[in-house]
């Protein structure tokens, strides 16, 4: 009855092959040794607790301890996207995927961003990779963000509103000035310490800033 009825529906042949197909990976996965990578993305900090401690804690191997603000001070100015290819790529004592081959890149940002805020960062976790991220307006960008020192001229921060300061800057060529958002110049961190800003959304917060700073006033 079950050959007749496997015969007449091709659907459940290609449903049992494809079940016999994850076995046989599944399978081979166990008897390598290799882990099986979770599709579910995990937190930063429960991939550090499981992964990156043993090295990251204490300071093994040359890692940058944990809260060591000085020593993160610098990964910090190479940017979520180097900090992230050096781990999966390995770099230096540490291996790739932190000795973890079923860490995901999103794993990894996360828990970059997990000990860069534990060592003085103010990095935002980037938006999950399961959901299409949608770009914000410069204006939300500014809000959420450069508006901290822009505002008030923090920290040399041109202030929004201030011509002279925003010409003399974009005089130079807007696409510098972009660029240094982007790297971080001076006490502005890369992206302004939104580590998931993308190059389109700097750009647009750049030009609000401008165009905010020179743009004639209305009667």
């Amino acid at each position: 009855m079950y050959g007749n009825l496997t015969e007449c529906c091709p659907s459940l042949i290609r449903a049992r092959s494809l079940v016999r197909g994850a076995l046989v990976v599944l399978s081979i996965s166990f008897a390598l040794g290799v882990p099986v990578a979770n599709s579910a993305e995990r937190s930063g900090e429960s991939v550090v607790a499981e992964v990156c401690a043993a090295c990251h804690k204490q300071g093994k191997n040359g890692a940058p301890v944990i809260g060591d603000k000085n020593a993160w001070a610098k990964r910090r100015e190479l940017g979520l996207s180097s900090l992230t290819q050096h781990a999966l790529d390995g770099v230096r004592n540490m291996p790739a995927h932190g000795g973890s081959a079923g860490l995901s890149s999103a794993d990894l940002e996360r828990a970059i961003i997990y000990m860069v805020n534990q060592s003085g960062g103010n990095w935002i976790e980037p938006i999950n990779k399961e959901t299409p991220q949608v770009a914000r307006t410069g204006e939300q960008v500014v809000k959420a963000k450069c508006g901290d020192c822009h505002l008030t001229g923090r920290d040399g921060a041109p202030k929004i509103g201030d011509r002279d300061a925003w010409i003399g800057r974009v005089s130079k060529g807007l696409e510098k000035v972009i660029a240094s958002g982007i790297h971080g110049r001076g006490a502005m961190p890369a992206r302004g310490g939104m580590a998931d800003l993308s190059d389109a959304e700097m750009r647009s917060a750049v030009i609000y800033m401008f165009t905010e700073s020179t743009a004639p006033k209305g009667k």
